[in-house]
């Protein structure tokens, strides 16, 4: 059997490639998820995907999935995922067999990630949905969410005043991190405590560190 002989530069086409090798890795995974980045890089070529699929992304976005799994139960009526960039986490939490989850919900700020979401989690049907919204414009009475998550803390200025919007009894798991040479983290913090201090929740069910390579994440899981 012979083999094509290797190139020593990149191909120059890296969308094309990158689609056949996400094909490939879906085919041979069975992953809706995988199948979906090969769509997302497919159709939406200007999506920054690469960085949203990261090691880094998607270690933080399994630890979630598996404290969640541990400290809450698998059960889930329905979840809004909060800054929810291209729906990853969602199409994790949807496509981990050991969940029971009837919908997830993706909201974001910016107009166009939302459909690059859909793209992404066109396998689950009508049990995903993702819409362009400001989390603080959002009535969250109507949401009939048993879980709400947010995953970018360290972006709201003022976390409890955000908090608040949120039903009495919600349960909720949202990350921070002490990453503060990031311009865009207004509201990082120093430690696991000054995390638990900052949300003030009414009851905590998971609280954990994460240590990066340049930052350690925090987690809180419980109800406001």
């Amino acid at each position: 059997m012979t083999h094509a002989s290797h190139s020593p530069h990149p191909p120059a086409d890296w969308h094309e490639n990158a689609y056949d090798l996400a094909r490939g890795l879906a085919a041979y995974s069975g992953s809706r998820l995988v199948e979906g980045i090969a769509r997302v890089i497919a159709k939406h070529p200007e999506a920054n995907i690469a960085n949203a699929f990261n090691h880094k992304q998607v270690g933080c976005k399994i630890w979630a999935r598996d404290k969640l799994l541990e400290s809450a139960g698998a059960s889930y009526r329905r979840i809004v995922v909060l800054g929810g960039w291209y729906g990853i986490l969602p199409a994790m939490l949807l496509e981990d067999p050991r969940f029971h989850i009837e919908a997830a919900d993706s909201y974001d700020i910016d107009p166009a990630v939302e459909a690059v979401a859909r793209t992404l989690n066109a396998a689950f049907g009508d049990r995903f949905r993702a819409m362009t919204a400001d989390m603080y414009a959002l009535d969250y009475r109507d949401l009939n969410a048993d879980l709400v998550i947010n995953t970018s803390c360290e972006h709201i200025a003022d976390l409890g005043n955000w908090l608040s919007l949120v039903p009495r009894g919600t349960r909720v798991l949202l990350q921070s991190n002490d990453y503060f040479s990031e311009p865009t983290h207004i509201s990082c913090v120093s430690s696991l405590e000054e995390f638990r201090v900052q949300a003030g929740l009414a009851r905590i069910d998971f609280a954990g560190a994460l240590p990066m390579k340049k930052y350690t994440r925090f987690m809180l899981i419980g109800a406001v």
